[in-house]
């Protein structure tokens, strides 16, 4: 069982992604799951990222869950999680991206597309990341629960 007097404040931390409404959903869960695989891989250290095992009463173990909250937000536009991102790198907070240039071909053609691509031509589908909650809403705020 887990010793919860030992857990950092489960507010004090947070995931937020951040999805362009304009993207359909199917899109849109595909590059949430890169996008916090990404992130996990990023950060590296689990044991600051906080995952719980949940156990159920029959004893079944529902592993890796998050003690933090991860809040999912909509954009109207790829325009708005261009100013998130450029907000993230000004404060090296760790995220990562996901746009249309990673949705075509294999991995290398994604690569190579994404290369050819000016920064100002992507079009962002989302953006996920991690940190201090009262230091993500100073620029999340703004936006609404994706529902």
């Amino acid at each position: 069982m887990t010793d919860f007097s030992v857990l950092p404040d489960e507010n004090s931390k947070r995931f937020v992604a951040v999805l362009n409404k304009k993207v359909e959903l199917g899109r849109l869960f595909n590059a949430l799951g890169h996008m916090t695989a990404g992130l996990i891989d990023q950060i590296g250290n689990t044991d600051e990222l906080c995952f719980l095992p949940y156990q159920d009463k029959d004893g079944g173990i529902h592993p890796s869950i998050s003690h933090y909250p991860f809040i999912v937000l909509k954009a109207d536009n790829s325009n708005k999680i261009r100013k998130v991102r450029a907000e993230l790198v000004a404060r090296n907070i760790p995220f990562t991206d996901f746009t249309n240039t990673m949705i075509v071909g294999t991995s290398e053609q994604q690569v190579s597309a994404t290369a050819e691509t000016p920064e100002q031509d992507l079009e962002y589908f989302g953006i996920c990341m991690f940190g201090d909650s009262a230091e993500l809403k100073e620029f999340t705020g703004k936006f609404s629960l994706f529902k």
